[in-house]
């Protein structure tokens, strides 16, 4: 699923998402969303969230 939707995204979920210095590499990391940051109901370079670790980063895709 498309991580560009806040709708897709729920509290709970398995994500990958890129960290703000691995945009260039576009490394992803795999965590469960703590928290959803963006408050619109879309983003057009995904939905910016903080993992149960502590990571922020934009969610590419729901797993």
């Amino acid at each position: 699923m498309d991580g560009k939707l806040r709708s897709n995204i729920k509290i709970g979920a398995k994500v990958s998402v890129v960290q703000k210095q691995d945009q260039r590499t576009g490394k992803l990391t795999e965590g469960i969303v703590a928290k959803l940051l963006t408050k619109s109901p879309n983003h057009p370079h995904g939905i910016k969230v903080m993992l149960e670790d502590g990571i922020v980063g934009r969610v590419k895709e729901v797993l």
